[in-house]
């Protein structure tokens, strides 16, 4: 577990530092002249935020399958205890999933607003 959290700790510190600082750096060339490249304009952080709620709600979609597929499977399973019981976690792990997809993807919303500044979701 130590060793674990000691490789963890520099990846999250730059990842942290990677999505706080949204600078444009320009060290060649002027900012008009990026316009041929067609990147995008938006700072490092909210390209980063981007990222989080688009596996946020693949997240969600996954676990919303596994929520129907374990429904289907404790209704099929006709009193047969152990299938039940593999339904039953099935449908446990489901909810949890979508409970971290919403959490994650509510969080990540109000982070995003109360650095960009506004006071209202």
């Amino acid at each position: 577990m130590k060793n674990f959290l000691k490789n963890i700790f520099p990846l999250s510190l730059f990842l942290i530092l990677i999505l706080f600082s949204s600078q444009t750096v320009c060290a060649q060339w002027s900012v008009e002249d990026l316009s041929i490249f067609n990147l995008p304009e938006a700072p490092v952080s909210a390209i980063i935020g981007g990222i989080f709620i688009w596996i946020f709600r693949i997240l969600f979609f996954i676990s919303l399958i596994g929520f129907i597929i374990a429904g289907l499977l404790y209704l099929t399973a006709a009193g047969d205890e152990d299938r039940i019981s593999k339904a039953k976690k099935a449908l446990t792990y489901s909810i949890i999933g979508v409970i971290v997809g919403l959490s994650g993807f509510v969080i990540i919303q109000a982070v995003s607003y109360m650095l960009s500044g506004s006071y209202s979701f």
